[in-house]
């Protein structure tokens, strides 16, 4: 029987990676799960019918089970009671309303939690941990906000004492103005690289640092905090706290990484203060990864969770995480490859490791405006220089959820900002054959990056299928 103290939870919005994470602790937990959701697609859509988390779809009252007593509802900015029947209904029925970070705060309650937060990397770096973890023979629980290829699952109840967990400092909930990571309990913190994100939430630098300020401030004394320091807010923001922090980075900090050899395999040595600590290779592109891998060791390493032969032997094994720079095909001499392009940064860190990997090959980025951040006129500027070392980009149209909401952007404004920088762009017509039209300009050897946190209208799957017919491996 679960502790848990609920039976039948009813998840609005599923098809979130946070939510659908949580909807499988509870499954797992023994609490009964239900769900809907409407526009689910990859690889989100895989992960529910492989884990059984069946859903209804679209929206409406008639969803909600007759004795559900928890009901979650996603962050979507269309799950509000005034215009979705099915959350007005939810808040009608006597159930308890709650958010997935509340839910993961109730998972989490008496275990030593370690939440892993930051602007960029935080995915990553907690699947690392995790795979890590699990490959040191620890049960431990944790929630991913991704798909990973390692560990196997985005979450995990485990029996252990440890549980480890994504903390985005983005709201809740659409009732609860509190960043997530505020919700959870920290024994231990590890900080990525910090960066101004999510603007139309945070739009100033000093509030966007608040909560990660506050998060640290809830942290108990004997708790530790291992902190990144190549981002370009990091800096600025330890200066202000008044604990000793570990630090780590590729040529700053106490844990670096020396030495380091890119390519399809690449290796680097982890070292603190200088002293030699483990050989490591990996498969996974760019610095930015190279530099997840510093703060996972240095934390685990650090604590003696795990000793650094078995760290290097994680690090050769991981196989990453679907969307953050993994491989569409093997099939085709084009490298395809997705980023998660959610924010500035993001995008940058994703094209700099393309370049630092397939230098002698054209990079085409195929780009969709999704995020707030992108669609945003305060941060227009961003097109200036993010595409500067791309040979092409074609631009899909921008999201249209919740353009009221904030001053939101045109496809063409983009398209004309990025011309205007001297880079070389294309628009793309969701009504057209984009396939074909994206298929005309490719070479057979050239690497492409998707870069989106939606779904490209399906091209992150027909494009790759397109050149494996045209351009065969």
């Amino acid at each position: 029987m679960s502790a848990f103290p609920y039976r039948k939870a009813h998840f609005i919005g599923i098809g979130g990676v946070g939510m659908s994470a949580t909807a499988k602790l509870l499954r797992d937990s023994g609490v009964r799960v239900t769900g809907s959701d409407e526009n689910v697609y990859p690889p989100i859509s895989y992960v529910l019918r492989d884990e059984g988390l069946n859903y209804t779809t679209p929206y409406r009252a008639e969803n909600l089970p007759s004795d559900v007593d928890l009901v979650v509802i996603g962050k979507n900015a269309k799950l509000v009671p005034q215009s979705n029947a099915e959350v007005a209904a939810a808040f009608a029925s006597g159930a308890t309303i709650l958010s997935f970070a509340d839910v993961l705060a109730l998972l989490a309650k008496g275990k030593q939690t370690i939440v892993v937060a930051g602007s960029f990397g935080k995915t990553t770096t907690v699947s690392l941990m995790a795979h890590a973890l699990i490959e040191a023979g620890k049960d431990l629980g944790f929630m991913i906000g991704a798909a990973p290829l390692s560990p196997s699952s985005a979450a995990q109840i485990g029996k252990g004492d440890l549980f480890l967990v994504e903390g985005d400092e983005y709201p809740a909930s659409n009732n609860d103005d509190r960043s997530k990571f505020l919700l959870y309990d920290p024994a231990h913190i590890l900080l990525t690289p910090l960066a101004h994100d999510h603007v139309n939430v945070f739009p100033t630098i000093e509030t966007y640092l608040a909560p990660f300020e506050q998060l640290l401030s809830n942290l108990p004394e004997q708790g530790s905090v291992f902190a990144s320091l190549s981002g370009e807010l990091s800096a600025q923001f330890l200066a202000r706290i008044k604990r000793q922090i570990v630090t780590y980075g590729i040529e700053q900090g106490e844990w670096q990484a020396r030495d380091i050899v890119l390519g399809e395999r690449s290796h680097f040595t982890l070292t603190q203060s200088g002293k030699y600590i483990a050989l490591i290779e990996t498969g996974q592109l760019g610095l930015h990864n190279i530099e997840n891998m510093v703060g996972v060791g240095a934390f685990l390493i650090s604590r003696e969770l795990i000793t650094p032969a078995a760290f290097a032997s994680a690090m050769a094994s991981f196989k990453g995480i679907r969307r953050r720079l993994d491989r569409k095909s093997d099939k085709t001499s084009i490298a395809f490859f997705e980023g998660f392009g959610s924010s500035y940064d993001k995008a940058v860190s994703a094209i700099a490791a393309m370049r630092q990997h397939f230098a002698k090959r054209r990079l085409i980025v195929i780009f969709e405006p999704h995020t707030f951040s992108w669609r945003n006129r305060a941060t227009l500027h961003w097109y200036d220089d993010v595409f500067a070392n791309v040979d092409h980009t074609f631009v899909w149209e921008p999201a249209s959820q919740g353009a009221g909401t904030h001053d939101q952007v045109d496809q063409g404004e983009i398209v004309a900002r990025i011309a205007a920088s001297g880079a070389s762009v294309t628009a793309l017509s969701g009504a057209g054959d984009c396939v074909a039209e994206i298929g005309a300009f490719l070479r057979p050897d050239d690497a492409v990056l998707f870069l989106t946190s939606g779904n490209l209208g399906g091209l992150i799957e027909d494009l790759p299928l397109f050149a494996e017919k045209s351009f065969p491996a």
